[in-house]
């Protein structure tokens, strides 16, 4: 998509109604894949920013009365939009974030899932009736929308996490505050434009793009009506503001980094291995939480795994998305990039060896696929999140120590055990990681349970948790 063809909205979206920030400022939002200017977007100002929280509150009571059926079909409403334009928002993803078009189009059909999802689970949030083991009273457990709710989305799936976010705060009977990162402002627009376009009511969903970004989330997390932060992003941003959310005890759900372990046992099936280690790798060109980043492989099936792995590496087509036929975009930024780029050279200075790809030549913000092996446990690369296309390969002799070293992280996202079934799940079970995928290599699904332990975040989104991150339980006490 060109800066000619690309119409999306480009300001904020405040009780309804698209406008300009009061300070008139604008920032570039540009293409990672060839650095062009593909729309300049308004900047919000805390004022702006409080705008759009006092817009969330008016319209918090008439929304949280609305019924579930009503919440329901709006949001099956947005589903239907989402798949119908489903095209359109993948290549403004194409374009904004730079990811290859299989990756994009991919990412549009998971987001719309997730309001198809939650469009049910709007009918069936639960309650209680029994009565008191002493006999005394009748005990009612009801569930109540916890109220306006902040919502900060990451620039690596703009589409889906805001889809996971907006869809069960929007079924729970919440009002939103949307706050996306300033690479990918316009999918987010997009998105909100759907919703509005569905029927939402003024003030129920609303779009900001404050810069600088911490003053503005400190004083909309500071406002009395907000009741609910949900971010997803790093680890050493969540921590601060969880602190700022205990200030005003506000309710936090946090969706942190990730180091995901992926361990190849004895007696794993290679075919299935390599299919799930490409899928669980390069899924969104490595720029995903869960993304494997820490590879061990038993020696028995060691070098035979390098070796066609390098095979499959070798069949992606790396070049802009806006060509559909390649399979490996550009990274977000030149910055992202860089770090990539540094975090390889970094990795062979502490002895990895480079066994297929490395930087090559671009002048956009490309990264190519990339095998790294001789890795150690504990060093640089090994310990830090990629977010780039790079398979850091960990050769191991003993399973019990395989174990000690995926479980030897701050971080419990995801993980990837293959191997014969009985020894995978067996190994699974005792991984420290909220998410484990079992000869498979793509695990998310809006119908099961996403988040972490350890360092890797707070609650979960998806499935049936997903709206109850939303919702207060209340107990009502009635004479017997």
């Amino acid at each position: 998509m060109t800066n000619e063809t690309l119409t999306v909205r480009s300001d904020l979206f405040i009780d309804g109604t698209w406008r300009a920030g009061k300070d008139g400022s604008r920032f570039p939002v540009l293409n990672p894949a060839d650095h062009t200017e593909l729309a300049s977007f308004a900047v919000a100002s805390v004022e702006d920013c409080d705008d759009a929280v006092v817009a969330a509150a008016g319209a918090l009571p008439r929304w949280s009365a609305t019924p579930a059926r009503a919440r329901s079909e709006l949001l099956r409403r947005v589903f239907e939009l989402m798949t119908s334009e489903a095209e359109t928002l993948a290549e403004i993803m194409v374009s904004e974030n730079g990811k290859a078009w299989p990756d994009a189009i991919a990412e549009v059909r998971y987001s719309a899932e997730f309001f198809r999802w939650f469009a049910e689970e709007a009918v069936r949030i639960p309650g209680e009736y029994r009565n008191a083991p002493s006999g005394d009273k009748r005990i009612i457990v009801t569930h109540q929308p916890m109220g306006v709710t902040l919502l900060i989305t990451p620039w690596n799936f703009p589409a889906a996490m805001a889809a996971r976010k907006i869809a069960p705060a929007l079924a729970a009977g919440c009002t939103v505050v949307l706050k996306p990162a300033s690479e990918t402002p316009l999918t987010a627009a997009y998105i909100v434009d759907l919703l509005d376009r569905a029927g939402v009511p003024a003030g129920v969903v609303n779009l900001v793009t404050p810069r600088p970004v911490g003053p503005a989330v400190e004083a909309m997390l500071a406002h009395p009506s907000v009741r609910k932060l949900s971010f997803t992003g790093s680890t050493e941003v969540g921590r601060e503001l969880l602190a700022s959310a205990a200030g005003r005890v506000v309710s936090a759900s946090m969706e942190l980094g990730g180091n995901a372990p992926l361990v190849v046992l004895p007696g794993a099936d290679l075919d299935i291995a390599i299919a799930g280690t490409v899928d669980a790798k390069m899924r969104n060109g490595g720029s995903a939480c869960t993304a494997a980043n820490r590879i061990y492989v038993h020696s028995s099936l060691h070098d035979e795994f390098v070796e066609r792995l390098a095979g499959r590496f070798a069949g992606f087509a790396l070049g802009p998305g806006a060509d559909r036929s390649n399979t490996l975009g550009a990274l977000v930024s030149q910055k992202e990039r860089d770090k990539v780029a540094t975090l390889v050279e970094t990795a062979i200075e502490e002895g990895a060896t480079l066994a297929f790809g490395g930087p090559g030549g671009s002048s956009g913000c490309f990264y190519p696929a990339t095998i790294l092996t001789d890795v150690v446990h504990g060093s640089t690369i090994n310990t830090t999140e990629i977010f780039g296309p790079i398979a850091a390969v960990v050769r191991y002799d003993d399973v019990e120590l395989a174990l000690q070293l995926a479980n030897d992280s701050e971080f419990g996202l995801s993980a990837y055990v293959f191997g014969p079934e009985g020894d995978a799940v067996r190994f699974a079970a005792r991984l420290e990681s909220g998410m484990v995928g079992v000869n498979r290599g793509v695990i998310s699904d809006p119908a099961a349970p996403f988040g972490g332990v350890k360092q890797s975040g707070l609650g979960r989104e998806g499935s049936s948790d997903g709206i109850l991150e939303f919702l207060e339980v209340q107990y009502i006490a009635l004479p017997a």
